[in-house]
């Protein structure tokens, strides 16, 4: 049966009314999410693996690449010969933890679809052009106060298969790494005022308005620079009441 876009709106306000009925404030929705098709599958089934050697999965990562991090990974459009198409755009923000403070020397990864909302990926079969100057991909390490910074180019919207006339809002995946891949956190970071907010599972799965809140980031013109980008900030929080949504077993 194919799920139409009411179909699913209706089960996200359902979903949304259970949750306020339970009168809890969850900052991670639940990860069998019935409106999120795919969550279903993609979710632990069975319990959690007890680590025997700790110590040994700590020597197995994290790797970081044959090479350490330059500022041209945090630069998207300056990895090729060419400039790439797009509105380019500056994000910055600082790692924080529960009590404010700065989380420093964390690597901090991101990845995204082109201005024309198609990912360089193999398996991206959507009918959008690629970019021969846009990759999509960046890493930087957090400074002594917790500062991270990308310059890349604003991703459009693109169409997913979860039902019918299903499309995702622009957005930019993060990752955050701690001293190894345990601690590994993955989120998204929308735009303000995208028109597709209402219809995407994802976001919706967050039925906590003020933790959703915290997944947009925010124009702030004094980053912007004349005539070369706009600017957004985004703070991410690790933990705690104000922290940003991570996708748990997604």
């Amino acid at each position: 049966m194919t799920l139409t876009q009411h179909d699913i709106s209706r089960e996200i306000a359902r979903q949304a009314t259970a949750h306020a009925a339970t009168g809890e404030a969850a900052h991670h929705p639940a990860r069998g999410y019935a409106p999120y098709r795919s969550s279903r599958l993609r979710h632990p089934g069975q319990p959690l693996v007890t680590v025997q050697d700790p110590e040994g999965a700590e020597l197995s990562g994290p790797a970081f690449g044959l090479t350490d991090v330059t500022e041209l990974d945090a630069d998207l459009t300056r990895q090729h010969t060419g400039e790439p198409l797009g509105e380019r755009i500056t994000v910055t923000g600082r790692v924080l933890d529960r009590g404010g403070r700065p989380v420093r020397g964390q690597l901090v990864e991101i990845w995204q679809a082109n201005a024309s909302g198609r990912y360089a990926h193999q398996r991206d079969r959507h009918r959008a052009p690629l970019d021969p100057h846009f990759t999509g991909v960046g890493r930087c390490l957090t400074d002594a106060q917790g500062q991270y910074a990308f310059t890349t180019v604003r991703p459009g919207a693109y169409p997913w298969r979860n039902h019918h006339n299903a499309w995702r809002p622009a957005h930019i995946h993060f990752s955050l790494f701690g001293t190894a891949f345990t601690q590994r956190l993955v989120t998204q970071m929308y735009f303000p005022g995208d028109p597709l907010f209402p219809y995407d599972p994802i976001l919706q799965s967050v039925t906590d308005p003020a933790a959703r809140a915290r997944l947009v980031a925010t124009y702030d013109h004094d980053l912007s620079v004349p005539e070369w980008s706009l600017g957004y900030r985004w703070d991410i929080v690790l933990d705690g009441p104000t922290a940003t949504w991570t996708e748990e077993g997604r």
